[in-house]
């Protein structure tokens, strides 16, 4: 079997590739650098397995995104294939087992997160790898003029220069600007991109400016059937939002990263399999979920680029059939965006005050700190302060970007064990349960260092070594806390705050001020577009998303809004005309809202201002109210 199109067919069941896919395969099995921008729903994932899995040795898939690299290694391991992952969360034991494994196993793939490169653990099993290739997803957050960089991307570059492996560089927002970037950071031994055209023949972008916001919500939920997501800016209005729909009975559920793991992972299985029916969800939800009949995708609020809105809009109609992304907006949109360009780019004094007030909070003395990894509330640390929490999570994310630590939202923390008694004082204490002695056996075998501070431990490891479940250990352990003979603390989800260096005095602190003013110029340049896009009055909305992305030559899609308007004007002027007669010329603006504003067959685009004209012209009464 020496065809990449066997290796598809044996493993994923596809007798063909999709556009631009066999060209990447071909060139990255020739051992070229391939960078690949394919838009959300173009396959990248085969362009990286399929290659793997022909090749001799391990392929490091670097990825920021945990959920996703769980989902991708899940679904490998479904189809008989040989892979792992290494992330912020695991235990010391569970790192030291994967990297083995990497290392002396017949494992095809090891996905990893970026800031796992540097880590002496990594580096000291690379030598024993033979890596096959190097895999960058989201590409773009190794430049700097992308939207989402991330300086742990940088190690990728460093990378290259002890592992003799071709890179897959893949991403499915990037500006020819930032692709350029991308390969002179990976150090492409030649330049050579392939992209594929962003069009999505299938998918309607469309755009209401609109004072109502819920009432054209309903309108599309009610005018387009099928699985919808609403994307919304806060966690408080995925829930109203929500429940409007609810009440309005309309099938419909919320989700953020708030939300527990258990609880989040129900949700989005109840949504994947169909009995929600519509979604609404900040940002959190979608990334990674291969969900192909999404019918509509809405936005309730204006997005701050055009690279989130394009990847965002994407998730729709994956299938090839008939879907929409309504972007909604107004003058409040507009002033918003603004709005918040101050507040994610506090001043560089202010972010160097939050820096000492998050060492200072924890307790962390000058010149001490370095590898600590700090569970963070964003509400407590605020409330302690009395500090507005938007500006200091943009103060926290910018110190992230410029690598002084590391910000890892909503991670999944182990349980922690550390002794309160030293070994000597154990053989005092009267165990009620000689299941405690067990687990004290195997904690003290197994986890260097529970004398001195507490560890994280594996609960299913611990548990299978002593014979019980893990919630049995569970239990357990509590019990064993009240004795006083341990601190426990129980798993958990929080944000984690991983201190880079040791901790500086003020003034010392490199904050990088021509990185500051670069990233702030990049937010307002996309910013500047996004609202471009929603003011856009003549050009095809597909055409202006293709041109942002370098795409000059295109034709009009025919079907978006801007599109419809002009092609259909003057007939769907006489169908709104024939409305009105039909109900004897006494009507509403509610009843043009409802018959003309879902996507779909009946929706006349701008029929408000064909309207205007109508009655201006004297050719229908006005509207009753």
């Amino acid at each position: 079997m020496n065809r990449p199109v066997d290796i598809l067919e044996q493993y994923w069941g596809y007798t063909s590739f999709r556009p631009m896919q066999e060209s990447i395969i071909s060139d990255a099995l020739s051992g070229k650098d391939v960078l690949a921008i394919l838009p959300t729903g173009g396959g990248k994932s085969i362009c990286f397995q399929v290659p793997g899995m022909m090749k001799e040795g391990i392929a490091l898939v670097v990825t920021p995104l945990i959920a996703l690299m769980k989902d991708q290694v899940k679904n490998l391991q479904d189809r008989g294939i040989k892979a792992l992952a290494i992330y912020a969360g695991m235990t010391r034991h569970e790192v030291d087992l994967a990297l083995n494994n990497a290392a002396y196993g017949d494992f095809k793939f090891l996905y990893l997160s970026p800031e796992r490169l540097s880590t002496r653990s990594f580096q000291s099993y690379l030598p024993e790898m033979n890596v096959s290739f190097i895999v960058v997803d989201e590409a773009h957050c190794i430049s700097q003029w992308g939207y989402d960089f991330r300086p742990d991307y940088l190690a990728i570059g460093e990378l290259r220069k002890t592992v003799d492996a071709p890179v897959i560089a893949l991403t499915a927002t990037a500006t020819p600007e930032v692709a350029e970037d991308i390969m002179d950071r990976l150090g492409f031994k030649e330049k050579n991109l392939l992209r594929s055209g962003f069009e999505r023949p299938n998918l309607s972008y469309i755009v209401r400016k609109t004072e109502d916001k819920k009432g054209q919500l309903l309108s599309l939920c009610r005018g387009v059937e099928g699985t919808g997501i609403i994307y919304v800016r806060s966690r408080n209005l995925t829930q109203e939002i929500a429940a409007f729909l609810r009440s309005e009975g309309i099938e419909a559920d919320y989700y953020h990263a708030g939300l527990g793991s258990q609880t989040r992972s129900k949700k989005q299985d109840d949504w994947k399999e169909g009995r929600t029916r519509i979604m609404v969800s900040t940002n959190a939800f979608g990334m990674g979920i291969d969900k192909p009949d999404v019918r509509f995708v809405a936005h309730y609020d204006l997005p701050d680029s055009p690279e989130a809105y394009f990847q965002e809009a994407g998730r729709g109609g994956r299938d090839g059939k008939r879907s929409y992304a309504l972007l909604l907006w107004n003058g409040i949109d507009l002033r918003r965006l603004d709005q918040l360009e101050s507040v994610s780019f506090p001043s560089l004094e202010y972010i160097e005050d939050i820096y000492q007030k998050v060492h200072i909070y924890f307790g962390i003395p000058y010149d001490a700190g370095e590898g600590r990894e700090l569970k963070f509330n964003l509400l407590e640390f605020c409330k302690h302060y009395s500090l507005q929490q938007s500006q200091v999570y943009y103060a926290i994310r910018y110190l992230d970007r410029i690598g002084q630590w590391t910000l890892t939202e909503d991670m999944e923390i182990k349980t922690r064990i550390g002794f309160t008694v030293d070994r000597r004082a154990l053989y005092d204490v009267d165990f009620p349960d000689s299941r405690m002695l067990d687990i004290l056996d195997v904690l003290m075998r197994s986890y260097e260092g529970i004398f001195s501070y507490a560890v994280s431990i594996d609960e299913e490891y611990v548990s299978g070594r002593c014979g019980l479940t893990v919630s049995g250990l569970r239990n357990l352990l509590y019990q064993m806390s009240l004795l006083h003979v341990i601190r426990y603390i129980p798993a958990d989800n929080s944000d984690v705050i991983i201190l880079r260096h040791e901790r500086l005095a003020p003034g010392n602190i490199r904050l990088e001020e021509k990185t500051y003013a670069l990233l702030r110029e990049n937010y307002h340049s996309r910013a500047a577009a996004m609202k471009a896009y929603v003011q856009e009055e003549d050009e095809c909305r597909q055409k202006f998303l293709l041109r942002y992305f370098g795409q000059e030559e295109s034709a009009p899609c025919g079907h978006c809004d801007i599109c419809r308007a002009q092609k259909k004007r003057p007939a769907e002027a006489e169908r709104i005309k024939e409305f009105i007669q039909g109900k004897g010329g006494v009507y509403t603006l509610e009843d043009l809202r409802d018959a003309f504003s879902a996507p779909g067959a009946s929706e006349i685009p701008g029929w408000p201002e064909i309207l205007r004209t109508l009655v201006d012209d004297g050719d229908v009464p006005p509207p009753s109210r």
